[in-house]
């Protein structure tokens, strides 16, 4: 078998767990403000990233509550319930040591299906 059919299949697969996924992220939206102020400051300069004290500016909060809905922070953010965790951001790497995040695919449809309902 040839490298593509395999590449086919983890993307079926990793599609299939997102789409398990999706209540438990609609939830961890519905449930933070900031987690969705994020998400959508992020939707809307989509296909570009933006850095921690910038996305916090925006969202009109503080880069600590910035980092820890976007990673995760003790029992104020729970980890699994991060936008990274949850596959809604990516993280990019930016010039020296700089951590850019960007909204995924993915969050892009959760965000579409929220604005719809």
């Amino acid at each position: 078998m040839d490298g593509m059919h395999g590449d086919v299949a983890n993307s079926e697969s990793n599609d299939e767990s997102l789409q398990n996924k999706r209540p438990l992220v609609i939830r961890a939206l519905r449930r933070s403000s900031i987690r969705r102020k994020i998400a959508e400051y992020l939707f809307n300069i989509s296909p570009s990233s933006s850095y921690t004290s910038e996305i916090a500016h925006h969202v009109k909060t503080t880069p600590t509550n910035v980092l820890g809905a976007i990673r995760g922070m003790d029992s104020r953010y729970r980890k699994d319930e991060s936008l990274l965790a949850l596959n809604i951001v990516e993280m990019r790497k930016g010039g020296k040591d700089m951590k850019l995040y960007a909204i995924t695919d993915f969050g892009k449809q959760i965000l579409e299906s929220l604005r719809k309902e």
